[in-house]
């Protein structure tokens, strides 16, 4: 076992030869976080603030487990606080975690746990989480404003599981429970939405997708905190402890399938990427949706085995789009969502202050395709996108649905 002084060193030496800081003086808008979105990532990294005070803030360091057994020592966990997405990343300036930081350790999860303050007069703070995965060097990333233009503020309470580990799922099954813990208030505000929303326009569609006019919402009352609290309906959920204030936390309940698809009917919705309109017209108005669904999908493929094939590897995208993606709507819902499950996990995602860019292979070596997503300022959500629609996206996604229809995947 080497000292913890000289562990820091060759952390911080295998750091500079994976991400190339001190050539390319990387920063958080030139680090590709595409293994963010990877089918088959071996951890999930999510980062929770508390607010406490002022400047103050919790912040939870959650790992998901999603390989089998996996190890602690065999990654390397750090952060950085950040003052722009601009800001070189050094590799001196990282705060590295060691197994006594470690707060909790479950079946699913390792929770570190630091505070942080963020001076008045700092205008933008980012947390970015690292994970190293010394086998094959992968580097896992996630990141949050902890202040920026784009963030309103973060409740001053944390939602959890039964075990106390830090809820960290975009998404609640209805009639589950959940344990809000306060820091200082005794009760919590619930507000709650029954909206549904429009499958989102493809992205060469220009026109403005219709908003609705009214929301509905419906107080729910306030209930204490530090006590499992259920939510029993489907809907999407917003809580805080000051009525007055910007600041809340939104989470979206689901049916008990989910993120899987429940019923033929919503399996019909999902299809309509893929699907020409008079289709999915033809759908929508069958009496026995499974039947014409069969029907769908044997149409498409010419061949049963084909078939089986496409619905297993669409239906897979649509599940991981809602892993992923779920906000106030379900994650296939969104537009990171629909381009994910056409297009395929990208293979670069570059983050800025304003923007998230998704890149894809061209034609050729010299060229790729992107998708910019823009950031907009949400009560609901502090990174919340939206696809910045263009005509010239045509020829590629014709492409891609094309492929999918034919039975093959395009990535």
């Amino acid at each position: 076992m080497y000292p913890k002084f000289l562990t820091r060193i060759l952390f911080f030496c295998v750091c500079l030869s994976c991400y190339g800081i001190a050539q390319a003086q990387q920063s958080l808008s030139t680090l590709d976080q595409s293994l963010r979105y990877a089918l088959y990532a071996r951890l999930g990294l999510k980062v929770i603030p508390i607010k406490i005070s002022a400047n103050q803030y919790k912040l939870q360091f959650i790992v998901e487990k999603i390989e089998e057994n996996p190890t602690l020592s065999t990654y390397q966990f750090s952060y950085f606080l950040l003052n722009s997405y601009d800001q070189e990343l050094q590799t001196t300036q990282a705060f590295l975690f060691e197994e006594a930081d470690l707060k909790a350790s479950t079946e699913r999860h390792w929770y570190f746990e630091k505070t942080v303050e963020v001076p008045d007069s700092q205008p933008i703070s980012i947390v970015l989480f690292q994970a190293l995965d010394t086998r094959q060097q992968d580097t896992y990333t996630y990141h949050i404003d902890l202040k920026s233009p784009f963030v309103e503020g973060h409740p001053n309470f944390g939602l959890y599981y039964a075990n106390e580990i830090p809820f960290d799922q975009n998404y609640l099954t209805k009639d589950q429970s959940l344990l809000f813990k306060s820091i200082s208030i005794p009760s919590i505000n619930s507000f709650f939405y029954p909206a549904k929303f429009e499958v989102p326009f493809p992205p060469m569609e220009t026109r403005l997708a219709e908003v609705p006019k009214e929301l509905e919402v419906q107080y729910r009352g306030d209930f204490l905190s530090n006590i499992p609290k259920q939510l029993s309906d489907e809907g999407y959920y917003f809580f805080q402890t000051d009525t007055t204030s910007t600041s809340g936390q939104v989470l979206r309940t689901v049916h008990e399938a989910f993120p899987k698809v429940k019923s033929w009917e919503e399996m019909v919705d999902m299809v309509t990427y893929i699907s020409t309109k008079k289709e999915h017209e033809t759908l929508l108005l069958a009496q026995d949706k499974k039947k014409a669904l069969d029907a769908y999908w044997l149409n498409l493929t010419r061949d049963q085995e084909v078939a089986k094939d496409l619905i297993r590897n669409y239906f897979r995208m649509v599940e991981f789009s809602n892993i992923l993606f779920t906000d106030y709507k379900e994650g296939w819902k969104t537009d990171r969502g629909m381009v994910y499950i056409v297009m395929g996990p990208p293979q670069q995602v570059n983050f800025f202050l304003d923007r998230e860019i998704w890149s894809y292979p061209g034609m050729d070596e010299s060229s790729k395709i992107r998708f910019t997503f823009m950031r907009v300022k949400t009560l609901l959500h502090p990174h919340f996108y939206t696809l910045n629609r263009s005509r010239a996206y045509q020829p590629v996604w014709f492409k891609n649905i094309s492929q999918w229809r034919s039975g093959r995947m395009a990535f």
